[in-house]
């Protein structure tokens, strides 16, 4: 009795340790499978369309938060609020240069839904600050030098506008 009692006395601290050891090791081994296999399982897609949605919403990020493009691209009610049924579609200029300034314009472009340009036309507008015409864009318009990525976000984001008007 002496003998056996010994013998787990000094084992079980090991097979402890030992038992402990391999949860432990099961544990992190089996978490990649089990957080990877519903994604692996997931439809192509699927997939796609989360991709398209984040493209879109890092879109509306940038023309919203960071470019405030419906500053100037919204249209004005009679006391000079935007109109925010009316997003990005467009309109006269509401403010003028202190001075003159030749080429000013007087009218921003719609940029809701179908925007003025190709797809590669309003990136290299976007990432160049070079129009379609091959010269800036005309003033009030900013100078953008957008990253690629950051451009194809902001198309992805006007196209997907929808328009009512």
């Amino acid at each position: 009795m002496s003998f056996r009692s010994a013998n787990i006395a000094t084992t079980a601290p090991y097979l402890i340790a030992a038992l402990l050891s391999a949860a432990f090791v099961l544990t992190i081994l089996g978490r990649p499978y089990v957080l990877a296999a519903p994604q692996a399982r997931r439809p192509q897609a699927a997939a796609k369309n989360n991709d398209q949605a984040t493209l879109i919403a890092r879109g509306k990020y940038i023309v919203d938060g960071v470019a405030g493009c419906g500053y100037c691209h919204t249209p004005r009610d009679q006391d000079g609020n935007p109109v925010h049924s009316r997003w990005l579609e467009g309109g006269p200029v509401f403010y003028e240069p202190a001075r003159p300034l030749q080429g000013w314009a007087n009218t921003v472009p719609r940029l809701a839904g179908l925007p003025p340009g190709s797809d590669a036309e309003l990136i290299k507008l976007l990432t160049t600050s070079v129009a379609r015409t091959g010269k800036p864009p005309r003033w009030p318009m900013p100078r953008f030098y957008m990253t690629r990525s950051d451009a194809e976000a902001v198309v992805a984001y006007l196209k997907s506008i929808d328009v009512k008007h």
